[in-house]
């Protein structure tokens, strides 16, 4: 986790809150806490007080929209979720390297949506997404990724048949079209860095924080 402990602007989901102690103190190193309006039970109930509070605002109290009202923006748009309108705000306010936190738990379909939205968000921002268990980044071309050894290891592609080479993975992929997102998951490092070359296209890159 060394590589994603820098201060950075954190967008608080309303997934499972962190419980890890690494994780937590991602919190506390930020620049900035953006909190959807769903997930602000659970920052407040850990003792951290966001910079913002974004959503449509249907989830909180009246009396917490009256302590927190110089913290609170409303965007009632329903065609898109709280974290993309989270996300919209840092790219209107430029803030360029977001670690998304409680994005990923309870809801397995809010799961697999923020997951693919990455891919979105990472046109225009640089972003992760991390849980008390892993992180998951998207690229959009080749990269070389640090790891360890052992580190458990899965690529996802959202282009469809993109063909992908790797180095540095248990199981190679050699030419390997990824034709659906199983594909290229529960592989594996067996060194410090792993190559992941592609023509072009869209993929997001999970990796475990133990082995």
């Amino acid at each position: 986790m060394n590589n994603i402990k820098s201060n950075k602007t954190i967008i608080i989901a309303n997934g499972d809150f962190p419980k890890k102690q690494e994780t937590l103190d991602m919190i506390t190193n930020a620049n900035k806490i953006i909190c959807c309006d769903g997930a602000l039970k659970n920052i407040i109930n850990t003792g951290y007080i966001p910079d913002v509070i974004i959503g449509d605002l249907d989830s909180i109290s009246s009396t917490d929209k009256e302590k927190y009202k110089e913290i609170l923006i409303r965007n009632p748009n329903q065609n898109t979720n709280d974290l993309t309108k989270a996300v919209n705000y840092c790219i209107e306010n430029n803030i360029n390297n977001v670690i998304i936190l409680g994005a990923t738990g309870r809801r397995e379909d809010h799961t697999l949506g923020n997951i693919s939205l990455l891919v979105e968000y990472s046109k225009n921002i640089d972003v992760k997404m991390v849980s008390d268990f892993g992180v998951f980044t998207p690229f959009s071309k080749s990269v070389v990724i640090e790891s360890f050894v052992g580190q458990q290891v899965s690529v996802f592609s959202f282009t469809h048949n993109l063909e992908i080479t790797s180095e540095g993975l248990k199981y190679p992929l050699n030419k390997t079209k990824l034709q659906s997102l199983w594909v290229g998951t529960l592989n594996e490092a067996v060194q410090k860095n792993i190559s992941i070359n592609f023509s072009s296209g869209d993929i997001v890159i999970y990796q475990s924080f133990e082995n």
